[in-house]
């Protein structure tokens, strides 16, 4: 029997096995497959290892027996695509269907919960894969099949993680105390505003090791990204699953940890740096704002040639159509004469 629902597949906590799609090079980076990494991380070890030996692939299921002691008893990984980077693909579907249909007979399961497979990230027609769902769970009518249709995915903030709690760093506590720099504005913050607020801790002199680069929204570090992805459920909410919005916030505990963690330890030079950045960024707290004011200060510190406000403004317009387009003229000679105000353009810019 198939019943079409929506909302979050993972808290189907009543079912014998959820399915979870998957590529075959053992990367769960975004989407539904990073929240299943998130909530089930013994599924995804055993999963990247399968891969890692070759036992992960098209048409072929890939299951993790949790043990029977709560449900779902099983997390049934279904292959939808060869690499994380390529597209979906309907011959996995179909050929995967007749595996996944054998493997429910084979293990007795009478309930079980898809994503709309393929669908979404993997850009596939729901019109298309539908039915071929459909089709496939006509032999096992006595099997309560929850098909969840394309939408409706959780929260970012609620999103459920069981991870390994990562221990407290001095570059973990920065990024804490650095987020906390936005609670008066009451709301998450966006990646780009995340990546902006680490960029300039950085600048201030905290040694985060993070390497930037000149990327469309300004400078960007992917390492941050992991790292994040580290941190969520443990130290921040709201870093999402990449298809979700990022709300992404510090949590109370963690605060209250960085914060004793910097008094034990001594890092008075930690917190210097984090009010250096929150004096910087104060009316500049938006995704705009924090783009602006970092790819201004790019321009002026990390390319030759921008020692102006119109030097400045001419390079914040060469990076791209879209800082061109967005970018006004003034907004950029504000956002230099805030930089410089608050000393975060080196002396040479003067000369």
């Amino acid at each position: 029997m198939i019943k079409l629902t929506q909302g979050d597949l993972l808290k189907q906590d009543d079912v014998d096995a959820i399915v979870n799609t998957v590529n075959c090079v053992g990367v769960m980076g975004k989407g539904i497959a990073l929240q299943f990494k998130n909530k089930w991380p013994d599924n995804f070890a055993e999963y990247a290892a399968a891969c890692k030996a070759g036992q992960v692939r098209s048409g072929r299921m890939f299951i993790h027996d949790s043990g029977g002691l709560v449900k779902p008893n099983y997390i049934i990984n279904f292959p939808t695509k060869d690499h994380w980077r390529g597209a979906s693909k309907v011959a996995f579907i179909r050929d995967g269907l007749i595996d996944l249909v054998t493997q429910v007979r084979r293990l007795a399961i009478r309930s079980i919960a898809i994503p709309p497979l393929g669908c979404g990230n993997g850009g596939l027609d729901w019109a298309e894969v539908r039915p071929l769902i459909e089709a496939a769970f006509e032999a096992l009518p006595e099997v309560e099949v929850r098909l969840f249709e394309p939408g409706g995915a959780p929260n970012a903030k609620a999103m459920e993680v069981r991870t390994k709690r990562p221990r407290m760093t001095p570059g973990r506590a920065a990024i804490v105390k650095v987020l906390d720099t936005y609670r008066e504005l009451n709301y998450g913050l966006s990646k780009i505003e995340v990546q902006k607020l680490a960029y300039f801790l950085q600048e201030a002199g905290e040694p985060l090791k993070l390497q930037f680069v000149k990327h469309h929204y300004g400078p960007y570090c992917d390492t941050l990204r992991h790292a994040l992805n580290t941190m969520e459920g443990h130290f921040i909410r709201g870093v999402g699953d990449g298809v979700v919005e990022s709300e992404i916030e510090p949590t109370e505990e963690a605060l209250a940890e960085a914060e004793a963690f910097i008094a034990d330890e001594g890092h008075a030079a930690l917190s210097a740096h984090v009010e250096r950045v929150g004096q910087l960024i104060e009316g500049y707290q938006s995704s705009y704002g924090m783009e602006l004011l970092a790819s201004v200060h790019w321009v002026a510190a990390h390319e030759p040639g921008a020692r102006s406000v119109d030097e400045a403004i001419t390079a914040v317009h060469d990076w791209n159509d879209r800082k061109k387009l967005l970018m006004q003229p003034d907004h950029i000679k504000l956002a230099w004469q805030r930089l410089a105000e608050e000393g975060w353009l080196s002396d040479s810019v003067f000369s």
